[in-house]
């Protein structure tokens, strides 16, 4: 409980930063236009770098226990991927639904895209770790240059760079309310945490204790992939994020899920936070999307782990 108590605050004080930061000014005046800036856009800002953080953090946790390593992520196992092929191929078939109709193509493609990993790590011999991550990201990129293929083809390809560029400035009210759906999903995942736990003990395990894994395994695959629809629907993919903290807590904390997923939740919110506010703050009064900023930070870390890892391994 110590470490939440102690992540709160510092989250509140990132939410804080984050909506007074910006070029428009929010000074009182006569006609009301700070506080409207404020309600119409830095708060949805602020509350969408929040739940689309939470839901990305603890769905890459629930990733490394389904695929039992700590390399797994959204965007290092074809999810965000397949995702973006989802929401492309929805703008294809049917470009007159709705954001909430683009996320159910989106969820459904996601699905397809993780359960493919998850029984290519069946089928293929892992000799290392460091093998699992490799396949993902091979499959990311199988997915990515089918779906930018079909992008360049139907002149889509702005519309695709958008939903992998992890980018809020666009976020306003009204346009960011399908994030709620991944914080509902959070809380299903903290309900569900002891099970994920055993999850990640191993298949034999979990059934020797009763467990039924296909059911579990089946519910940690949808709330992945509609937590990653969401995010991407609504702002793009932020990369690594669902590796960086789920990694950082589990050294600290260890891997019983009923304690660190609330950890990871605010952890992930906050550093969304910070990458925001870095970005609004480095090329003002222009911005750097949080993605970048993240796939900066991110890669970094992964690296470090990847090399941590091979170090102990020697």
């Amino acid at each position: 409980m110590r470490p939440v108590l102690f992540a709160i605050p510092v989250v509140l004080l990132l939410a804080a930063v984050s909506v007074f930061t910006g070029v428009g000014s929010l000074a009182a005046s006569d006609d009301g236009r700070g506080w409207l800036l404020v309600v119409e856009s830095r708060l949805p800002r602020t509350l969408a770098l929040m739940l689309a953080g939470a839901g990305l953090a603890v769905s890459g946790t629930i990733m490394q226990m389904l695929a039992r390593n700590s390399f797994v992520e959204p965007s290092t196992a074809g999810t965000a991927e397949s995702a973006a092929l989802g929401m492309l191929l929805a703008m294809l078939i049917a470009p007159g639904l709705p954001v909430a109709g683009k996320m159910a193509f989106a969820t459904l493609t996601a699905l397809a895209g993780t359960a493919l990993f998850l029984q290519i790590l069946r089928r293929v011999p892992l000799r290392s770790a460091l093998m699992v991550p490799l396949i993902g990201l091979m499959l990311g990129g199988v997915v990515n240059a089918v779906t930018t293929f079909i992008a360049y083809r139907y002149d889509l390809m702005q519309s695709m760079g958008a939903w992998m560029s992890g980018d809020f400035s666009v976020v306003l009210r009204g346009r960011y309310e399908l994030l709620w759906i991944g914080f509902a999903l959070t809380l299903v995942a903290y309900a569900t945490a002891a099970r994920f736990t055993v999850i990640g003990m191993g298949e034999a395990i979990a059934r020797n204790v009763g467990l039924d894994y296909d059911k579990v395994v089946i519910l940690g695959l949808a709330i992945v992939s509609m937590v990653t629809a969401t995010v991407v629907a609504t702002v793009g993919m932020i990369p690594f994020l669902g590796l960086v903290v789920p990694n950082i807590v589990s050294l600290t904390l260890g891997d019983n899920l009923r304690r660190t997923l609330p950890v990871v939740a605010i952890s992930g919110a906050g550093l969304v936070l910070a990458c925001d506010i870095v970005g609004r703050m480095v090329i003002a009064p222009y911005e750097v999307p949080v993605g970048t900023v993240m796939g900066v930070i991110g890669s970094l870390v992964f690296l470090y782990l990847l090399l941590s890892r091979r170090s102990h391994a020697g």
